[in-house]
């Protein structure tokens, strides 16, 4: 037993409500059973409870054992003066409110039914579960109640991801481009290089990368030498060495400074995701669009994205990953699914921010968006799959990436409305 599950039992009125009385025996009847209460403070705030013929208005404190009371010193605090109920599951000592009077308490374990123990007790049973608490039942949670679930979890995550652009725009002044300047970098350096990649934004300014795009080869330059990437003497290939002598050139040009950055990593990746390439691609952007943040904004339709996006490399890319060293011929454009990745993580949320900014949100938009990209393919989306949880779209598989990360391994099923459907019997 939980304290959690009382908060739950409380808050959607998982009990036997007719038949209510305080550990004296008067009558309770539920008004309002107040505002949960996630800070400090009594658990249930602005309750309104009838005790015998009292109606008493305050705030509410739940705890597993009576007892409870004391061992967190709540007669000490000012804040649980106002209590007008103790709830609790087991009463195990009196408990003294204001004035030296006995607090009003309910013994949950006399009015909850055994259904929802066992169904509790069966939703945290962690043997032969290989994923999550409820993937031997998930799959029977009504549809119409997952649908409405995974919007809102597609808006959690889309609001989470709001506030730190919202940071990022207090960093930068309110520097819309700065920002997603700041964004593609760490899409383009996904998880294994994203930190790295940032580091670059930290010494060069949005304002540089403006002044450089018109000229690919300083673009680059810059890009792979502020990432200690041209610091092997023994290359003498001529794109390297022009490079090498262009990075010189714009370093002391613009007061470039040798700070302490991360230097990206090529272990564990695919050669098409080498930071190497992954810069190029990202300079060839910039080059391609002087004020890139308003012609994505101004974007409607996913397939223009797609068009705007289509971008390579520098030539010298078509036969290498890395300097140096020659491959097999490949001209190397961004692939769909990477382009994906970018309206899904840095695009959208970037959109979402703006358009609330600007008081122009429309949820609806970005659902729609989302259904024309096909869902991410990763373990969290194949485990969920393997639970009868199919994401078909960009949207779903979102929702079932925030799900899992802020629900499911944090053991917060008690928080999460599928919990709750199960624990109720999926009513």
């Amino acid at each position: 037993m939980k304290e959690d599950l009382l908060h739950f039992i409380w808050k959607y009125k998982k009990l036997g409500l007719d038949n209510l009385v305080t550990t004296d025996g008067e009558q309770i009847e539920i008004i309002k059973t107040g505002t949960h209460n996630h800070l400090a403070g009594p658990d249930f705030l602005n309750a309104q409870v009838k005790i015998g013929q009292q109606l008493w208005a305050g705030n509410l404190e739940i705890h597993l054992k009576s007892s409870d009371w004391y061992a967190h010193s709540h007669e000490k605090d000012s804040n649980y003066q106002n209590v007008i109920l103790h709830v609790v599951w087991d009463h195990d000592t009196e408990v003294f409110g204001s004035a030296n009077m006995p607090l009003p308490t309910l013994e949950l374990r006399h009015f909850i039914s055994k259904n929802l123990l066992a169904n509790y007790q069966n939703l945290f049973d962690r043997r032969n579960v290989k994923f999550i608490n409820c993937e031997k039942s998930i799959s029977a949670v009504d549809q119409f109640h997952l649908d409405n679930w995974m919007e809102r979890l597609y808006l959690e995550r889309l609001r989470r991801k709001s506030k730190e652009i919202e940071r990022l725009l207090k960093i930068s002044q309110n520097n819309w481009e700065q920002v997603l300047f700041v964004l593609l970098l760490k899409s383009f350096g996904s998880n294994i290089n994203g930190e790295a990649f940032v580091g670059l934004s930290k010494v060069v300014s949005f304002k540089t990368v403006r002044k450089l795009r018109g000229n690919i080869l300083s673009l680059e330059s810059v890009f792979y030498g502020v990432l200690k990437l041209l610091e092997n003497d023994t290359i003498t290939d001529e794109y390297f060495l022009a490079l090498r002598e262009e990075y010189t050139y714009q370093k002391s040009k613009f007061n470039i400074q040798d700070e302490v950055v991360l230097k990206p990593d090529f272990f564990k990746l695919r050669p098409v995701n080498f930071p190497t390439i992954r810069l190029s691609q990202l300079a060839h952007l910039y080059h391609k669009e002087d004020r890139l943040f308003s012609t994505l904004m101004d974007l409607e339709d996913v397939g223009q994205v797609y068009e705007f996006l289509n971008v390579s490399t520098h030539p010298y890319w078509i036969d290498h990953y890395t300097f140096g060293k020659q491959s097999a011929k490949r001209v190397k454009k961004l692939s769909k699914n990477f382009m994906d990745l970018l309206i899904v993580n840095a695009i959208i949320p970037l959109k979402f921010t703006y358009l609330k900014v600007i008081g122009k949100t429309d949820n609806d938009e970005f659902f729609s968006f989302l259904t024309k990209i096909k869902s991410e393919k990763n373990t969290i989306i194949s485990n969920f799959e393997n639970a009868g949880i199919k994401a078909t779209n960009a949207w779903q598989s979102q929702s079932l990436i925030e799900l899992y990360q802020n629900y499911c391994s944090k053991n917060e099923c008690l928080q999460c409305k599928i919990g709750s459907l199960l624990l109720s019997g999926n009513d």
